[in-house]
């Protein structure tokens, strides 16, 4: 699989080889979804949360008397059938929905994300961004020249205070770096744009 290298001008400068440690000939669909839905399970808030019988206040006396009212006996108002009651079987706020998933299937995962998408042309390569000062109208204008849609995964070796910078402001554009990369932030994007060095950088890191 090859990818187009970019200049920070958005000119074309070489068609890479892309490693094949991180891109594979027969992406696993399957995997894929897998680790999506994994990483969005694990990334959830448990906040739906409601109270039992024993929670809601008051019902300390019968509502009515045991007999001679035609109705049905009661013990008190909170019970679960009646209104206001407490609730039966619901969440706690104690519910463990993380899933778990074996590191070789979730790199596997990664993978093919990343294979699906270069199968695509929409892997790209920027051989660097080097600014004296943050400028989000140059990142824009090199983007212009590469990806109208710009919803963009830029992936760096390590942490640029000047690139993350001149990309925070863009509406679409996500960056992060090679540690960091992940099989969700793949597969919502247009395009993913390594800069050269972080291209290495995830070889090193995810590469068996």
């Amino acid at each position: 699989m090859k990818a187009v290298c970019y200049t920070q001008s958005g000119e074309k400068k070489s068609e890479v080889e892309l490693p094949a440690s991180l891109f594979i000939e027969e992406p696993n669909i399957e995997l894929i979804h897998l680790a999506v839905v994994r990483q969005h399970t694990n990334g959830r808030n448990n906040i739906a949360k409601v109270k039992t019988r024993a929670m809601v206040r008051g019902g300390g006396r019968k509502p009515f008397n045991q007999k001679g009212t035609g109705r049905a006996r009661q013990g008190t108002i909170r019970a679960p059938q009646m209104r206001g009651g407490g609730v039966v079987f619901g969440p706690t706020g104690r519910e463990n929905y993380s899933k778990d998933m074996p590191k070789k299937m979730r790199r596997k995962a990664l993978f093919s994300a990343l294979s699906v998408k270069a199968a695509e042309n929409r892997v790209a390569l920027l051989d660097s961004f080097s600014l004296e000062k943050p400028s989000t109208k140059a990142f824009i204008s090199f983007l212009s020249k590469v990806e109208h849609n710009r919803k963009v995964l830029v992936v760096s070796s390590e942490k640029d205070f000047i690139l993350e910078k001149s990309i925070s402001n863009i509406p679409g554009v996500r960056l992060v770096t090679a540690n960091y990369l992940n099989t969700v932030d793949i597969m919502q994007s247009t395009l993913v744009l390594f800069l050269e060095e972080g291209l290495k950088k995830a070889e090193e890191v995810f590469a068996l």
